[in-house]
């Protein structure tokens, strides 16, 4: 079964885009993934956790942390 993991990482410019897409692609299993910039969000789904893939991240120099599901209001 696939996991959806949901990250906020800091999405500077397409540099740092590159090096995340690059990285997520080496996972075997992928299904999915996204890069959100507006929202700095990644999201991959596969079989995968959230831990490795904040790993992977953190290998390349990115901040990663699990996304907090928070309920907007505007």
């Amino acid at each position: 079964m696939a996991n959806v993991v949901e990250l906020k990482v800091g999405l500077h410019c397409e540099e740092c885009i590159k090096k995340i897409l690059k990285t997520i692609k080496k996972f075997e299993d992928i299904e999915a993934y996204d890069v959100d910039t507006k929202l700095n969000k990644v999201t991959v789904t596969g079989n995968v956790t959230n831990e490795e893939v904040i790993k992977a991240l953190h290998k390349i120099g990115k901040q990663a942390s699990n996304w907090e599901q928070e309920s907007t209001t505007n």
